[in-house]
């Protein structure tokens, strides 16, 4: 898929599409740092916490409440291997 004229991969897997994040902020001053910032952001860890809640039967419940517990404050930094450690299915 191309939009503004940045190509952005998306890959199909057992039927589910995901699109690369990294690839949609290739066009903006900060890039990937957006990434970064968008999940270390309180709203969204909230959000993925009740999309996995809902679509994710071996949602990693306690590993998840320490990551959730702590997300909104300064020192937090959230990286996508510690999304991957919860585990979580997107």
């Amino acid at each position: 898929m191309t939009v503004k004229g940045t190509e952005i991969t998306i890959i199909q897997i057992l039927s589910s599409d995901f699109i690369s994040l990294t690839d949609m902020t290739i066009g903006f001053k900060e890039g990937s740092g957006l990434i970064g910032k968008w999940i270390t952001n309180k709203n969204t860890l909230e959000y993925l916490g009740i999309w996995e809640k809902i679509n994710n039967p071996n949602f990693n419940y306690p590993e998840f409440g320490v990551i959730e517990q702590e997300s909104g404050v300064n020192r937090f930094i959230m990286s996508a291997g510690q999304i991957w450690k919860a585990p979580m299915h997107f």
